[in-house]
């Protein structure tokens, strides 16, 4: 008897989920960082690094002491039990329907490091999205983070890399796919390798899938990436700090939504940009509320709406994102935003409000 009542409210939570679906005026995502968690390298027990105690890998010395307003209200950390259950109630409650992870290569320019990229904090996350008891509620896929030092160089290393992503993570039922093909961004597309990326395509299929939905972030051929993205899209990225309103960063944006038939697009939205708080040099913007990310998001649903040639049948999109607390692009609340005001936006565009 108990094993039927199980098998019912499964049954329901299934039922009641793909309702919400189908709610949905758009298929909507969200990047997640997950520098949240593991040591600072600062935390050294010293009175110049006091600031550092208990600090997770990323967070720099003018976040949690400048930018103190970024804190979400569990703290800087993020790997508590528990939290990643949170995070996807939290998520699904304002409907988001994905996380894309950052996904690392390890180690850079080299050989895959099985045990470097399984123990490490920045795919803890992942993990637990993957092993958390709610994970019903959303789905999740990779963002290939091959940039400097975690650069996946040469042909050998992509068939690793393609090897890996299909055993450990493409056959997880959580994994998001269109038309059964796991969807796979990558970051840096110029350093995709043709070879490895034909034999990724080509062992997806023998391990059942239709193959790969390979999504480049910025240009890429359409004969290696079906589709376009972006991660984000920064003006002034790595000139001297100075201070432009979020409108510039808006129209940037916008320009980049286009795509084909053959290689449709899942736009993208973001936040904000502030990268000061990491010391990162370029220029930040300023003027992001609730109600300017309101309209940026409903723009993007009209073009969406009045293009239907360039975008993915399922009306995939995604915004920069849920967690970036350093970079300034962030959907969770925080005590800047105690209300979680963004996240109302993101329920009102998502289901038509």
């Amino acid at each position: 008897m108990r094993s039927l009542l199980l098998l019912l409210l499964s049954c329901l939570v299934i039922l009641n989920t793909n309702a919400q679906e189908s709610k949905k005026s758009i298929k909507l995502g969200a990047y997640f960082f997950a520098g949240w968690s593991g040591k600072r390298s600062q935390d050294d027990g010293t009175p110049e690094n006091a600031w550092a105690k208990g600090m997770p890998l990323s967070a720099a010395k003018r976040l949690v002491t400048e930018f103190t307003g970024r804190m979400p209200p569990w703290g800087w950390r993020d790997d508590a039990p528990g939290m990643m259950e949170q995070q996807i109630d939290l998520a699904a409650d304002h409907g988001i329907s994905f996380f894309s992870f950052c996904w690392y290569w390890f180690d850079n320019k080299g050989p895959i490091n099985i045990e470097a990229i399984d123990n490490h904090p920045l795919h803890l996350a992942m993990q637990r999205f993957m092993n958390a008891k709610n994970n019903e509620r959303m789905e999740f896929s990779i963002l290939v983070a091959n940039h400097q030092n975690y650069e996946i160089i040469g042909t050998e290393a992509w068939k690793q890399a393609a090897d890996y992503w299909i055993n450990n993570l493409f056959k997880h039922p959580r994994y998001l796919k269109i038309d059964g093909k796991p969807v796979v961004k990558v970051f840096w597309p110029g350093s995709g390798d043709v070879e490895g990326i034909k034999y990724l395509q080509e062992q997806a299929r023998k391990a059942g899938f239709p193959g790969i939905a390979l999504a480049c972030c910025g240009s890429g051929s359409p004969d290696m990436y079906s589709l376009r993205t972006r991660y984000n899209v920064i003006p002034g990225y790595g000139k001297p700090d100075e201070e432009h309103p979020y409108s510039e960063l808006v129209e940037a944006h916008v320009k980049e939504w286009y795509g084909t038939p053959e290689q449709p697009c899942i736009p993208e939205a973001t936040v904000g940009w502030d990268a000061r708080a990491r010391g990162t040099v370029s220029w930040y913007y300023t003027g992001s509320t609730p109600e300017a990310f309101e309209i940026f998001m409903k723009w993007m649903v009209h073009w969406m709406d009045t293009n239907p040639e360039q975008v993915t049948k399922d009306r995939l999109a995604v915004i920069c994102a849920w967690n970036e607390l350093d970079e300034g692009s962030i959907l969770v609340p925080t005590k800047d935003d105690p209300d979680g005001a963004y996240l109302k936006v993101v329920k009102r565009i998502v289901y038509g409000e």
